[in-house]
């Protein structure tokens, strides 16, 4: 899954002053792992932090987490020039903490679907540049320019693309509301028919504040 590009994984090079606090930190911090994001920590080791870890964190995208130590002074100016971020702690739960929250940065926001409103097919009309153009009456809530459009016949969804024309009368709009006539242009429409229904939505992605 991770080779496909459906999971994502945050890398870490761990430098603790002791090998127990290396293996509780190693375990707590993969114990953080999700099916979204995946915590691996790629090495882990005792000491200073040198620029060999470094020099393996640039070569596998990864971040240096130290534990009670601190990193050699050419390890910190090499990591600066090579951007390698570098995150020291004395707390484990603050290292915790910090992981957790940058896994949130990479995980993909939850995407939610809110319904704009509805409209009635009165006419359809053809036109060289949108194709049908569905002479409408909107009857619920609004329509807006490049919102998404899905049509409804028979109660069943035959077609669901973007809004890219909207007129009243024979002025271009952005949105038109509850009881007032357009003309809809739907992107890539093949068929449309008088007593349709348009069902006009929007995607809102919602982060993903805790885990």
């Amino acid at each position: 899954q991770i080779a496909q590009g459906q999971v994502k994984e945050l890398k870490i090079v761990l430098k603790t002053d002791v090998s127990g606090s290396a293996e509780a930190l190693k375990d707590a911090l993969e114990g953080l792992s999700l099916d979204e994001v995946r915590v691996r920590v790629i090495h882990s080791g005792v000491g200073a932090i040198t620029q060999n870890d470094v020099l393996l964190a640039r070569a596998s995208d990864a971040i240096i987490i130290g534990f009670n130590v601190r990193p050699l002074a050419d390890a910190r100016q090499f990591a600066e020039r090579e951007g390698v971020e570098i995150r020291t702690y004395r707390i484990i739960y603050a290292a915790i903490d910090d992981v957790r929250a940058a896994m949130l940065g990479m995980l993909e926001p939850e995407k939610k679907e809110v319904v704009l409103g509805r409209a009635e097919v009165r006419q359809v009309f053809s036109t060289s540049r949108y194709g049908y153009i569905a002479g409408s009456l909107v009857t619920e809530g609004k329509v807006t320019k490049g919102a998404f459009a899905r049509v409804i016949r028979q109660n069943q969804e035959i077609f669901n693309s973007e809004v890219v024309s909207l007129r009243r009368f024979k002025e271009d709009v952005k949105e038109v509301t509850a009881g007032y006539e357009c003309g809809i242009g739907i992107k890539d429409i093949g068929d449309l028919q008088v007593g349709d229904v348009l069902e006009f939505y929007q995607i809102e992605e919602l982060k993903k504040e805790r885990l």
